[in-house]
């Protein structure tokens, strides 16, 4: 990252993308993630991947040495590390995940927010806490509305 500078960064999110066995992983959401990072809307800092096995065992590994039959377009993100990220993330991980499944790590700035979060900073502002509303709650707030 190398900027040093808090106002200049936006805040980051951490998300676990899980795939069950056998899903079809067609990659159609790549294209999506770098276009947003393209446009500067993101930044990815980390990329990060977690299989399960069966048996209950699993392994980890950083974007590095990726081979494009495997991961596809996810080779963009070769070597995006921040540091962010430890080896017992990769047992948190795993413990939220079924057997079999496997799952993409991806910690991201939110450049969008940045110049807003550093005017905040500047006029002595501090984040108190942030919240995640699942998208299904959102609709079916929506559709209360609505119905009202």
């Amino acid at each position: 990252m190398g900027t040093g500078n808090q106002d200049e960064i936006g805040p980051v999110d951490i998300i676990v993308i899980g795939y069950p066995k056998g899903a079809p992983m067609t990659g159609e959401a790549i294209p999506i993630l770098l276009d947003l990072v393209d446009r500067g809307i993101v930044r990815v800092l980390d990329a990060f991947f977690v299989q399960k096995d069966e048996d209950g065992t699993f392994s980890g590994f950083a974007a590095r040495d990726l081979d494009r039959d495997a991961v596809g377009d996810l080779v963009a993100f070769e070597g995006a590390t921040s540091g962010l990220l430890a080896e017992e993330d990769t047992a948190t991980v795993a413990a939220a995940m079924e057997p079999g499944e496997a799952a993409a790590v991806l910690v991201y700035e939110n450049r969008w927010a940045a110049p807003f979060a550093a005017a905040v900073r500047r006029n002595g502002g501090a984040l108190i806490a942030t919240y995640r509303v699942p998208s299904e709650d959102l609709v079916e707030a929506l559709e209360r509305v609505e119905a009202a």
